[in-house]
């Protein structure tokens, strides 16, 4: 009757003198006040992990049986078969040891065997619906410049509402992600699920292809286009043709936009690569980020500028829809842009810049010693001191080969103008990362397919559109007004009468409005660490369970 507990826990209730209990709720009361007092609890040979919930759940109900409904029963297990779709494994919520269960004869069940089952739905339940809440990996754990938002709810409460009123299908529904993005993601996922067990050998390396080439891998490659769903109807020609002609080149093009690649219409070595990305590969990408989805809020807000830092692209969306897209650029991968959500509270038109030290340690000190005009030249001021003992100097008087993190008693500060390292407007959201989006002098860099050129903050195209989108409505604020003060060089404030919701994310995979299923190198290299977390198990410890758990 002890095999749902460690060795140590049955020594302790021998040493006491307890008779075996009757019933299954005296067992369940054993065993929990066994994990109460700090033991390690099994059921049905799988360790119990949502430890303080499955406390608090069985307290609440005087440590009865919960799920004695066999339809209820067979209600999670349908839950559980269908969660891979939402990248998760039906193991880690114990579905083979419950399937194993479920096989016995109800009239063959021992007291024990039946707290056993009612432990492990239980614990199933609970953790499902923390995975689903909050996702099941703690990005913070895998990622430090990563803040995901923390969803508050008493999930004991919520299985007793659920068995109460039987609709255990409709609860897990609800924890899910409301938003599009989600649910389409979702739906890529089973088309892939589908294709993921197809063989996929690697096409060899070789020229590249372009429009008249004859090649003996463009069969082969055909094929996959048409397996991706990127060749369809006429534009696939005959299926086993080894000239690159007129049809396919557009469907090159198309398939490397949708892969961030340079759209140039030839099949060269990272083209190839994309080609390569097997289904299960890119089953393993939707999972991650359907997991990333999991770590939003529940609510990005009724309008909201979204940063996709993967895509280097920003939206403004608005009743659903989107109202605004301009591409950015991103930090540098020694620099990179964090993920995090907050408001956007002002605006400052012709905003001067004091560069952070570490920048003007690693970046502005070089400048300067290779050509003394430097600071004049892009408009910088030197300052000595801070607050009210801040005093301009002369930049020539100072023996800058001295200066270093130990010897720095000096602020550069760069006047507006067209130089200005943040352009004519910046979007301010204060944050612990120092992170904003500003306009930018570099212009010609948005030509770049890859726009990782930042120090961290996000770069816009066209920042004056987003400026007027954004004091539409504010009383005095007309385009009219907006560009006058531009013009002047005049550094001003502006505070939003109502903030608007940010979102700087990392996606590498989403589907976009046409339904089409986009993906984006991992410029980063964030994947892995989320990959590898999510395929560990829940017991592991490096899942976000720990509110389920005792401290």
């Amino acid at each position: 009757m002890y095999k749902g507990l460690t060795a140590s826990v049955v020594v302790v209730l021998l040493i006491v003198g307890l008779v075996p209990p009757a019933g299954a709720d005296e067992m369940l009361r054993q065993r929990l006040e066994a994990i109460q007092a700090g033991y390690t609890v099994a059921a049905g040979g799988e360790p119990l992990v949502a430890t303080a919930a499955l406390s608090d759940f069985y307290e609440s109900r005087g440590y009865t049986p919960a799920w004695t409904r066999p339809e209820l029963r067979d209600d999670w297990m349908s839950v559980l078969a269908g969660i891979a779709g939402d990248g998760l494994m039906p193991d880690d919520y114990h579905a083979s040891a419950l399937a194993e269960l479920q096989q016995d004869s109800e009239t063959e069940y021992s007291q024990e065997a039946l707290a056993d089952r009612d432990l492990l739905l239980s614990d199933s339940f609970l953790l499902l619906a923390s995975h689903l809440l909050d996702g099941k990996v703690d990005p913070e754990t895998t990622d430090p410049e990563w803040q995901a938002e923390r969803h508050q709810r008493e999930l004991y409460q919520m299985l007793s509402q659920a068995l109460d009123s039987g609709n255990l299908v409709a609860t897990v529904d609800a924890l899910r992600p409301t938003q599009t993005g989600y649910q389409a993601l979702r739906s890529a996922h089973g088309r892939l699920a589908a294709m993921a067990n197809m063989e996929w050998p690697p096409i060899p390396a070789g020229p590249s292809i372009e429009v008249g080439d004859r090649d003996d891998r463009l069969p082969v490659i055909r094929q996959r286009l048409r397996l991706l769903g990127d060749l369809r109807g006429a534009e696939a020609g005959d299926p086993v043709a080894d000239v690159f002609d007129d049809r396919l080149e557009p469907v090159i093009r198309a398939f490397q936009r949708r892969h961030g690649l340079t759209d140039d219409g030839i099949i060269g070595r990272k083209t190839l690569a994309m080609i390569n990305l097997s289904p299960a590969q890119r089953l393993d990408r939707v999972d991650l980020n359907l997991e990333r989805w999991r770590w939003l809020p529940d609510s990005l807000g009724l309008r909201y500028v979204l940063v996709n830092i993967a895509a280097f692209e920003m939206e403004v969306v608005q009743g659903n829809q989107v109202v605004m897209e301009k591409p950015v650029i991103v930090g540098q991968p020694y620099r990179r842009t964090p993920v995090f959500s907050d408001q956007i509270r002002y605006l400052v038109l012709n905003p001067t810049w004091t560069v952070p030290t570490k920048l003007i340690l690693q970046d502005k000190l070089p400048q300067i010693l290779k050509d003394p005009g430097y600071l004049e030249r892009l408009g910088f001021e030197v300052y000595e001191g801070w607050g009210t003992d801040r005093r301009r100097v002369d930049a020539a008087t100072v023996d800058w080969s001295r200066v270093s993190a130990r010897n720095l008693p000096y602020q550069l500060v760069q006047a507006p103008g067209p130089q200005n390292a943040l352009g004519q407007v910046k979007f301010m959201f204060p944050n612990k990362y120092d992170v904003y989006l500003h306009d930018t002098p570099s212009r010609d860099l948005f030509q770049k397919s890859a726009r990782t050129f930042s120090s961290g903050c996000i770069r816009l195209k066209d920042p004056l559109e987003l400026a007027a989108y954004l004091l539409k409505g504010k009383p005095g604020w007309d385009e009219d007004r907006l560009n006058a003060v531009v013009a002047s060089r005049k550094t001003t404030t502006v505070l939003l009468d109502d903030p608007i919701p940010i979102h700087l994310q990392y996606w590498t995979v989403w589907v976009d409005r046409t339904g089409t299923l986009q993906f984006r190198p991992d410029i980063y290299d964030r994947d892995p660490a989320v990959l590898a977390a999510l395929h560990e198990s829940p017991s592991a410890g490096t899942a976000a369970q720990a509110r389920l758990t005792r401290d």
